[in-house]
This record gives C-alpha cells, structure tokens and sequence, in this order.
C-alpha cells in the first residue's frame, strides 16, 4: 500500500497520518499487508506523526475489528454527527477512550506542525539533521515490523524519503512511485499493489477483499492488469460549485469505456499487479507489440541489469515477480536497509528502463494517465470497482485558486502525452491499444488544445457587436432553427445525464460555467506552457494541489475566490470585453455594416450567455480581499480588452 506526500505545507500531515490509519486498519490479514509512505518533503514532522500513529493505530485497529466500524479513518468516524449504534457500557467507555488517544494525536502533529515541540535530531531523527528538502540522502525508517507476520497486528509501515540532488531531476510523483516500487520489491514484494494520495483515506473495509476478487477471479489475468476505484469526495460544497466532482464523468464515461478496453488509471485508488508495473504482457499474447520491450521472468542478466538497475537483490525480487512465485521467506526489514536505500538513491535509474518502459512513466504531469495508456498499450485491461460504500473518499479543492492550478497541472500533462511518441495514435498503429480506447485517451488529452476554439469562441460575439458583423443567421431566417436546435438539444441531453443521478440543476449549470471557465483560463495557460517546452523556452513544472480538510466558513462556502495569479487574467478580459462591446453596440458607435451583414439579436443573446458564464469574474470586479480580482489583473486585462477594440476598430475602417 503506497502513500504519497509531496509537501507538508499544502498537504497537512494530519491528513496524510489519517490515510495511513485508515489503511492500517482495513479488513485483511495483517500479514499479508505492508504500508509505505513517501515524503518528499523529507519532513521531521511527517516522520514523527506516522511514529504517532502507528502507537494510536495498535488501539485503533483493534477496537474497530471488534466494533466493525465502518469509518476507519479516526478523523471522519469521530467528527460524524450519527451517534454510535452500541450504547452498552463498555462501549462507550471505549469509544470515549479512543476519542480521547485521537484529539491527542491529533495535538501532537498540530504541534509539531506549529514547531511548538523543541526538536532533538538526534537518535532516531539524527537522520533528519542538517538536511535540505531538495538536498538530502535517501532516509528509510521501518515506523513498524509486523515480524511473525500475525493477522491481529498492524501490517508493516515504512517511512520512505528518496534521495534528492539539485542537479539530479526527480521526476515528481512518477519518480516517487518508482522508489515505492522498487523498495516494495526489495522489502516484501506483495505481488499487488495499491496507492492512494494523502488525502484519500480508505471508506469502505472491505476494498481490498473486493480488488483481490477482480484481481484473482477473472478467468484470464489478461482481464484485470490493474482495478481502478473511482476518485469520489467527501463534505463536497452543495451543488459542486467548482464543477470538480465529476460525479457525471465518472457514471457515464467511466462506465462507458469498461466496455472496451476499461477505465483509465487515474493516479490513486487503484490496484496494480506488480508484474504489470515491471513492463510484463498478458501470458497469452504471442508476439510482442513492435513498439514496446518484452519484460518477462526468463531474462538474461544483462537484460536484468538493462531493465531494473544494478542492484542484485532487486533483480532477484522482481524476476520472482514476473514468475509469478510466492515471496515465501520471511525478511527482518531492518537488514535490508542499505540494500533499499540504494534503490531509493537518485542516480539509479541512469540507463535502465524506469519511467521510459518500466515503472511509473516520466514525461508527463499527469503520470497516471500516461502509465494506464502503457499498461492498456501491452493489451492488459483495467477494471472499474464500484463498491458500496464507495472505496475510497478524498478533500476536493475549496477555492478558486487551487482548483485552477490543478486543472492547469491535467491540462498541461495532458498535452505533454498528446505530442510526444507515445500518444494514443502511435500506440494503436504500433502496440495493442484498440482504436476506440485510443478515441477515448484522445477526447481527455485535447483538454488543453480545447481551450483555443473556447477561447475564439467566447470572444466572437463581442466582436462581431464591435464590428458590426454577424456569424449567425437573423432571427427571421429559417435557418436559425439549426443552431438553436443543436443548443437546446445540447442542454435537454446534459441536463438529464445530471438529472438522471439525482443531482441538481443548479450543479448541472455550475458544472456547464465552470467548463467555460476552466477552458479559457487553466487550460490555456497548460496548453501555452507545453508550446513554450516545445520551443524550449522553458520546461513545464509540476504544482502540488493544496489538501485542506473541509471546514465550514458559513455563507461563503462555495464562493469563487481570486489571487493574483495571471491565469485569472483570459476570463477577466473576455468579461470586460463583452462589456465594451455592449457599451459600443448600445451606444452607436459600432462599425458600418458590410453587405448588409449587421450583428443582431443572436450576436446579443450569445454576448449574454458569455457574461453569465463569467458572471463569478463580474462579482470579482467589485469583490474585496479573495473574493476581489486584485486591481493589478483589472488593469491588465482592461489594456488588453482595450487594445482588441482599437484593434477591430482599426481593421474594420481599412474594409470600409
């Protein structure tokens, strides 16, 4: 089980410790479970909670296994309103108890987040001393040994920071994954694997029973190369006010692509084989795909040493892994330690095959989906896992900002996958993707080439205002059924698709705005990243989504907020653009017509429609603090609109 942190800033620790504990505490022998967390941010704090933990876990566990609590995340059961079902006695002197041992873990992290406690880096935090984030040798610590491999104790936890270089590149969460992996393979090699954000903590007991049944049951392990659970949150604002619940993409397209070759991986919540992660095909594909290297249990040694690196102890793991045989003999963790922290080390991976045909795949912000695209490309399949209750729950992002800096992240990834030599395309004329799960992989990787014709779009009404022209027929002409067919069916069909799940239509029409929104400002600002990587101006960075536990901030829960940042500046324009052009239709001053071609009430109603998508960005106009684009992107984005109207104006009077 792999737990991912990056930063323990934008993602508190208290989260990732709860992910942990909910982890430790699922439903499956103990001993045939071992739980690794990486942090990259090579925190203190981050080490210290999960020691914590790991003691409040030896209390946790148990009282849930003889309770059968459903919530096994401490922080989720103990904030819920429903009282508990079990009002003996003993009981609720346990459950008092345990609320007692949790609000005093949970002070303990807050503390140590607010530096409250005077750190000693020495003894078991010696390691810890005279670091860097970004500078720092690999730091592997065993949190927890489960030695007899007992069912009743906690699975094994291990603290995993890799070792980081200023001139070594460390490729993100990819990179991370792959350390993961590789001590994993070193220390247990469980020939599955499940990895989870920090802040998705485990919902259901029950999930891994359910994976192993899809994992273990199929008839032909060809059908599950891996098991993806859906990404669902939890207290998400009414109405998905950000439009970033996807509770729609999930239902239809998630289920719609089962069919062919199965969902696509979508980087936590999901179920690896670990031979699959290695770069194995399916037993029974004959000939290999011409475009991939053949990763299989026969290997000669310098093949070995080509594909894993030079370490003997993992190459020796990972061909039991491709062979499919049991890791039998029991391994005191602590041994392995030089062994895992030269796997961990930065320089390993220099000439094997991690990230490019093995592992996590590097080249892309969004790595998961540039892995599931490898893993479907060696005719593996996936398959969805629809539990109820559902398996996993996360936070989702609370505020204007942080959701466009994940939607910027996806977008850019996205397209980085699109150009390079393995997109969709070249897997399916040269590897096994089949041609509709390519037109799928497609349909998500154009999110960020979207946002051109959003953008000239958005922009066409109040042009054609200022100019005087029009792109659509007159209200009177016969042919304005057309357009206004296809808009209304448009609305009719994606309306019901949220009607039909039992969501409102006010989330219907957030969800609509915010599509706008997100077009024109995020995914456009990922799509103009990516151009400047391909003309080497400057390479794309990966950006950390902030994690906060959901609070309540009274009304304003829900209410678009603003910073400083440019990528507010595209939906800022196009508002103060259709206001111009209102002020110029309105006010008399547009262009003369050219062949009776005037802009009329479809040129209007479209302008209007523009306005209301925006209208959080008209809000923001007159907002104050972060709820008020800040006055520097007003003034911006006023020249901008500005110069576009003198602009047209311009062009316009040189055709008259």
């Amino acid at each position: 089980m792999f737990v991912t942190t990056a930063d323990p800033e934008l993602e508190p620790t208290i989260l990732t410790v709860n992910t942990v504990i909910s982890l430790l505490a699922v439903d499956y022998p103990a001993g045939k479970l071992a739980c690794y967390v990486s942090d990259d941010g090579c925190s203190p704090v981050t080490y210290y909670s999960l020691v914590e933990a790991s003691k409040f876990a030896k209390l946790w566990v148990p009282f849930c296994k003889k309770h059968d609590i459903q919530d096994r995340a401490p922080f989720r059961y103990f904030s819920s309103e429903e009282v508990p079902f079990d009002n003996s006695l003993e009981f609720q002197q346990e459950y008092n108890k345990m609320k007692d041992e949790y609000e005093e873990l949970a002070s303990k992290i807050n503390d140590a987040n607010k530096k409250s406690i005077d750190w000693n880096l020495s003894g078991d935090f010696a390691a810890f001393s005279n670091i860097e984030t970004k500078n720092h040798p690999a730091i592997i610590k065993v949190v927890w040994e489960n030695k007899g491999g007992i069912s009743d104790e906690l699975p094994h936890l291990i603290y995993i920071s890799r070792e980081k270089r200023p001139k070594h590149p460390h490729h993100y969460k990819a990179g991370a994954m792959n350390v993961l992996t590789r001590v994993s393979g070193l220390m247990t090699n469980a020939p599955f694997i499940l990895n989870l954000d920090c802040d998705m903590f485990v919902n259901n007991p029950n999930i891994v029973r359910h994976a192993m049944c899809l994992l273990l049951g199929s008839r032909n392990e060809r059908e599950s190369g891996f098991v993806q659970c859906p990404q669902y949150f939890y207290d998400g604002l009414k109405h998905d006010p950000f439009g970033n619940q996807f509770e729609v993409l999930h239902k239809y397209l998630g289920n719609g692509i089962v069919g062919i070759q199965g969902p696509f991986y979508g980087g936590t919540g999901c179920f690896h084989r670990r031979k699959v992660i290695y770069g194995a095909c399916p037993h029974d594909i004959g000939i290999q795909a011409k475009s991939l290297t053949p990763v299989h249990g026969d290997l000669t040694e310098k093949e070995q040493l080509k594909i894993f690196g030079n370490s003997k102890e993992l190459i020796r793991s990972a061909a039991h892994a491709l062979q499919g045989k049991a890791n039998t003999s029991p391994k005191l963790l602590p041994n392995l330690n030089e062994a895992a922290k030269q796997v961990a080390g930065c320089g390993y991976e220099y000439g094997t095959s991690w990230g490019k045909e093995v592992g996590w795949q590097y080249g892309s912000a969004t790595e998961d989906i540039l892995t599931g695209l490898l893993i479907h490309a060696r005719d593996w399949r996936s398959v969805l896992c629809t539990p109820h209750p559902r398996a996993f729950l996360g936070c989702v992002p609370r505020a204007g900002p942080i959701s466009m800096t994940q939607q910027k992240r996806w977008a850019t990834g996205l397209l980085e996958i699109l150009i390079s030599e393995r997109n969709p395309i070249v897997a399916t004329l040269t590897a096994r993707l089949q041609f509709r799960q390519c037109l799928a992989y497609l349909w998500i990787l154009i999110w960020g080439l979207r946002s051109i014709p959003e953008l000239c779009y958005a922009v066409l009404p109040a042009y054609c205002i200022i100019t005087n022209s029009s792109f659509l027929p007159k209200a009177n002409e016969p042919a304005i059924c057309i357009p206004v067919a296809l808009f209304l069916s448009y609305l009719v069909y994606s309306l019901s698709e949220y009607l039909e799940i039992g969501l409102s239509i006010r989330a219907w029409w957030n969800n609509q705005r915010m599509g706008r929104i997100n077009a024109t400002n995020p995914w456009l600002f990922g799509a103009i990243s990516v151009f400047l990587k391909i003309l080497r101006v400057s390479g794309t960075v990966f950006e950390v989504t902030q994690k906060e536990q959901s609070s309540s901030n009274g009304g304003d829960e829900g209410r678009f907020t603003f910073d400083a940042s440019p990528i507010f500046m595209p939906g800022t324009t196009i508002l103060l653009l259709q206001l111009t052009a209102f002020v110029v239709g309105f006010g008399g001053m547009q262009s003369p017509s050219v062949d009776n071609d005037a802009s009329g009430l479809g040129e209007i109603v479209c302008s209007v429609l523009v306005v209301i998508c925006f209208w959080p960005f008209a809000k923001g106009l007159f907002g104050k603090g972060k709820y008020g684009i800040p006055v520097s992107t007003i003034c911006k984005s006023s020249l901008l609109s500005l110069s576009f109207v003198y602009l047209v104006k311009s062009a316009s009077k040189g055709q008259v």
